[in-house]
């Protein structure tokens, strides 16, 4: 009976999360259709080649709005920052802004959405030579936010150790900082590689949090729970209007965003063999990609129809929503076994 309240808190939250995303919506596309946000269909392949094939399949897609990332980043920084005057002013005890659970999270959250919004706005615009940041300097300050999460998480927090289910803690030392700066780093771009579909990494990164949301809860973290709990909530609120035909698409500022945070609640809750599990097909994705480059550089052969997966098995005239629903459906799988593992892996009885 004692957990009740907690969980009646966590819906309680992620069900405001939910409303405030789905009321930001039509602000947004108002927003974004007058300042002609609209998506643009890449030009160029992995291969540096004209990418014909997915322009004509695609091509449908162009003008539709992009980057409702800051939708969904900004409704759960609200709700956030409501909490905290909220209980400024007596209405709640405790705010969600918790110095231990929170801060870290939500940065990654706001700073990486904010690059990635700079990015969709550079590509919508066609500003630069790539029409969008370049790669290296994107992946230089996504390095940059990863390396200040890992220096907080060893200097402030204390995490030189992880944990394998089942067979305990295992001290890294300064190794920790790598490991977080390569998860963080790995994480926030695999969900980007799989953001090519209405809905596919939406739905994956719902399966996700709501696993890491349960592990948080389990591990006594509940403002972090809850604070999965808003992702849950915004990420519900876009998959209503993302469903095919999308009515508006994430974006870097979505993808990017929500995927690096990811990776620091994983580490938050010291389960990144979890994370391996869950993130199954965010890794299936990410490796088709270096496999298809390394493939054609030093083999000039191409191991797939093309890259990622998803537009793999579109070449082989799989519908969208049948890959869709096929993804999300190995996803809840590997969420289902990533949750028990982490589950009994705690070590505690459960």
């Amino acid at each position: 009976m004692t957990h009740i309240p907690h969980l009646i808190e966590i819906f309680g939250w992620s069900t405001l999360a939910f409303m405030t995303t789905l009321l930001l919506t039509p602000i947004f596309l108002k927003f974004a259709q007058r300042l002609k946000l609209g998506k643009k269909i890449r030009e160029v392949g992995l291969d540096g080649k004209e990418a014909t094939f997915f322009r004509q399949l695609h091509a449908k897609k162009s003008g539709t709005p992009t980057m409702g990332g800051v939708v969904m980043w900004g409704a759960v920084l609200l709700i956030v920052l409501l909490s905290r005057f909220l209980s400024f002013i007596g209405y709640i005890p405790k705010s969600l802004l918790d110095r231990g659970e929170v801060y870290l999270p939500l940065f990654t959250l706001i700073a990486v959405g904010i690059l990635g919004a700079v990015d969709d706005l550079f590509n919508i615009k066609e500003i630069g030579k790539n029409k969008g940041v370049k790669a290296k300097p994107k992946f230089l300050l996504l390095t940059l936010f990863a390396i200040l999460g890992a220096l907080w998480f060893y200097y402030k927090l204390g995490y030189t150790a992880i944990h394998i289910p089942r067979l305990g803690d295992f001290e890294i030392g300064m190794w920790y900082i790598p490991l977080f700066i390569l998860v963080i780093v790995s994480t926030a771009n695999a969900v980007n590689i799989t953001d090519g579909l209405d809905g596919l990494a939406g739905g994956l990164l719902l399966l996700a949090f709501t696993t890491f949301g349960a592990i948080a809860y389990a591990k006594g973290l509940i403002i972090l729970a809850i604070f999965c709990g808003l992702l849950i909530g915004s990420l519900l609120a876009f998959l209503w209007h993302n469903l095919p035909p999308a009515l508006f698409y994430m974006g870097d500022t979505g993808s990017l965003a929500f995927g690096a945070t990811l990776g620091v609640i994983a580490m938050m809750t010291d389960s990144i063999v979890v994370l391996l599990i869950v993130g199954f097909v965010f890794i299936i994705e990410t490796l088709s990609v270096i496999i298809q480059v390394f493939s054609k550089k030093f083999f000039k052969k191409k191991v797939f129809l093309i890259a990622p997966l998803h537009h793999h098995f579109e070449k082989k005239g799989w519908g969208e929503a049948k890959i869709t629903m096929r993804f999300w459906i190995i996803g809840a799988m590997a969420a289902a076994i990533g949750l028990i593992i982490g589950l009994i892996g705690m070590g505690n009885g459960i």
